[in-house]
């Protein structure tokens, strides 16, 4: 029963990725030793699993049949783990969870990071990207995203997390230029403003039911990294608009000063996507739990 099973978990991962190079990434193995496990397992079936030309790779038919039912029985055994791991408080195995860049490394590193410390037998792989992944297909078990979801089907989603947005500027700005008190305001003030590929994002806020507001200052500085337009706001350089996790700092320290404070704010919902399962599985499950107990909330600053 052990030959049968041994090698099923890299011929379906070398499915699913698309290639042995991607297989051997997601498995933490070499190109080599994935083809070679691919080889040794035709060769105790007696068949081709794949047609492999020096550019693509396809199923063959057979490979396609094994390939329906050796996702169904690698299911069944995760499935098994699952129940297993649901009665025990130690998390184990490896976790990989795709989070954005800056909002990654500021707020969901740290919490999943002290999660791998209070489980010594749980790994942890962080991969940090601004990109929407394919949960499935890419071999992440757990996505944070801090925008709309869109599709997601075979998707399970969490709210994890809230982040207010608010306008702030130096104190040496609102002493030079005075505070806004409202939208009609801004066309006298200047503003460091997030853009990308030619767009800025305009600043919104939710007045009235429905689609929020829509206004932003006239700007000179236009940035795609929020650690850079604090920074650059924080000089002196004009308003910005910014979640409360990244600012929070700043004004505690008295370098940036929340202002319009009158006006409602927008709030951003932090989502955690992962692959609908039979069972979630409890390094998951801790991870989720962690996340919601420790990710910003609409009335942090």
């Amino acid at each position: 029963m052990r030959e049968m099973l041994n090698g099923l978990d890299v011929f379906v991962a070398a499915v699913e990725a698309g290639s042995f190079a991607a297989a051997a990434e997601r498995t933490h193995l070499t190109r080599s030793a994935v083809a070679k496990t691919v080889a040794r397992l035709e060769t105790r079936l007696g068949t081709r699993l794949f047609h492999r030309t020096t550019r693509s790779q396809a199923l063959t038919e057979d490979g396609q049949l094994y390939y329906e039912r050796c996702q169904r029985a690698l299911e069944e055994v995760r499935a098994a783990q699952a129940v297993l791991e649901s009665g025990r408080r130690e998390a184990t195995g490896r976790l990989r969870v795709s989070v954005p860049v800056l909002f990654g490394r500021r707020c969901v590193a740290p919490v999943l990071a002290a999660l791998a410390a209070r489980h010594p037998r749980l790994e942890l792989d962080l991969s940090f990207s601004d990109r929407p992944v394919d949960l499935i297909e890419d071999g992440f078990d757990l996505a944070i995203r801090n925008a709309a979801i869109g599709d997601g089907a075979g998707l399970m989603t969490r709210t994890v997390g809230l982040q207010r947005m608010v306008v702030c500027a130096a104190p040496s700005y609102l002493v030079a230029h005075g505070a806004p008190s409202g939208l009609e305001d801004f066309a006298a003030h200047h503003a460091v403003t997030y853009g990308r590929a030619g767009r800025i994002r305009s600043w919104q806020f939710p007045f009235e039911a429905g689609r929020p507001l829509e206004a932003t200052p006239p700007s000179r500085l236009r940035f795609d990294d929020l650690e850079a337009i604090a920074e650059a706001a924080e000089a002196g350089h004009g308003l910005a608009w910014l979640p409360c996790w990244l600012i929070r700092d700043r004004v505690r320290a008295g370098t940036l000063v929340p202002v319009m404070k009158n006006l409602p704010q927008l709030v951003f919902t932090t989502y955690a996507l992962w692959p609908q399962a039979p069972q979630l599985p409890l390094r998951v499950r801790l991870a989720l739990d962690a996340l919601v107990a420790e990710l910003p909330g609409s009335a942090e600053l």
